[in-house]
Formats: C-alpha cells, structure tokens, sequence
C-alpha cells in the first residue's frame, strides 16, 4: 500500500472516530517518510482534540508548516491553538505570516486576527478585522457571519459602559478579575 492510500485510510478512520487506528497508520507514514505534511497536520489535530496533547499538537502543526510551507491547513490549526493557549504575541506573527501564503484564504486570516482581537476585549480592532474579513471574501454565507460578528462586537462596546471599573482593574492587573 502506498502512502496516500494508507493516509486516505486514516482519514477515513478518524471520520469513523477510529483515532487509534488513525494514529497507528499516520506514525507508519511518517516511519516511511518524515516530512509528509498532512500526516504531521492531522496528527496536530488528534494531539489537540483528543488528547488535549497541545505540545505534540504543536509540534506536528510546525513540522508540517515546515515540509510544506504552501499547504494550507496546519496553519489554521496551529492559528486555533494559539488562540486556545492565549499566545497572542505568537500568533499575530502566525497570522501575519499566514497573509503572504499564496494558498490560505486571506479573508479567514484576518477573521483569526478578529478573534483574537475581541477576546483581547479590543472590540474596535475586532470590527476592522472582521470589515477587512468580509472585503477579502468572495463567499456570501461568510460575510453574513462576519457582519453578525461585527454586531456582537457592538453589543459588547455598549455593555462595557456598565463594566469600566471592572475593565481598569483586569488591565491594571493583568488578570481575569
């Protein structure tokens, strides 16, 4: 069996939630050969989801950005990641690496920097990215939700007024207060 059938294989395993399975034939892909970038991807994404393994998910997601700088998705998932870990720093230089990628959708680029933005509780920043989201997107259902984003970002400007106090002193003092 080749290794793209044997990688075919696994995917079907873990749609079949058969993760062990999966996970044995993707480390038998890599015994063979090491830098295949979507075996190291959806390796990242086992460690991630399953096992909440957020180093080897890492790991995974950097080797396959590193043997295939143009395949697309680890640099979602490793943009997820960052995100999840609250690695701002890091994955603004993720993003911003991720913008000159012929082969990644820049509207969801600047979606990630939204997001990051409005957890950050910057909310105008949010709105610019999630306006330069919807003027890099081509698909209408995306820019309904970008649009819809944007919305909850104003409803939160609003509720703010009521919570400067508690805002001063989560920025004063670096924590969740």
């Amino acid at each position: 069996m080749n290794i793209e059938e044997l990688f075919l294989e696994a995917e079907a395993d873990i749609k079949k939630n058969a993760h062990v399975d999966a996970l044995r034939k993707y480390e038998t892909i890599l015994y063979d050969e090491p830098n295949h970038a979507p075996t190291h991807n959806s390796l990242g994404w086992i460690y991630k989801t399953q096992f909440d393994d957020y180093k080897k998910a890492e790991m995974h997601f950097r080797a396959a950005i590193r043997s295939e700088p143009n395949y697309p998705h680890p640099y979602f998932h490793y943009a997820v990641l960052l995100t999840d870990m609250e690695r701002y720093d890091e994955l603004k230089k993720h993003l911003d690496k991720s913008l000159t990628i012929p082969t990644i959708e820049k509207s969801w680029v600047y979606y990630r920097f939204a997001i990051a933005e409005e957890l950050k509780m910057n909310f105008d920043a949010a709105i610019n990215y999630f306006e330069k989201a919807i003027l890099n997107s081509l698909n209408d259902d995306k820019i309904k939700d970008y649009h819809a984003d944007i919305e909850r970002c104003r409803k939160k400007i609003e509720i703010m007024v009521n919570h400067k106090e508690w805002q001063n002193e989560k920025e004063e003092t670096g924590n969740e207060v």
